[in-house]
């Protein structure tokens, strides 16, 4: 089965084009990944500081590999300084029709 997120965070004002800069070379690297099936970034248009990324990936190993991923750690620990929350918010989401 699958494994989908959301991730949520908000940049800290003034550091929005350097969070988009860093989730762009982010997000290349993570759709490389053989078992990510979407990595898709968006900001709410009422509030372009916040970011939302959905991701999928084949199955819960591909999710595990994509946390062991060898450019997750210094990605997050850039991101870090650039965002108002100590991590990323993840929600996991299940469909509520598997057929």
């Amino acid at each position: 089965m699958t494994k989908t997120l959301l991730a949520e965070f908000t940049a800290r004002e003034g550091a929005e084009g350097e969070v988009t800069r860093l989730i762009r070379e982010y997000a290349l690297k993570v759709r490389e990944e053989e078992g990510n099936l979407a990595f898709d970034v968006y900001v709410k248009e009422a509030a372009p500081r916040a970011y939302w990324i959905f991701e999928v990936y084949r199955d819960e190993d591909a999710f595990q590999a994509h946390l062991n991923a060898p450019y997750g750690a210094p990605f997050n620990a850039a991101l870090i300084p650039l965002i108002e929350e100590d991590a990323s918010a993840l929600t996991f989401l299940e469909p509520i029709d598997r057929t």
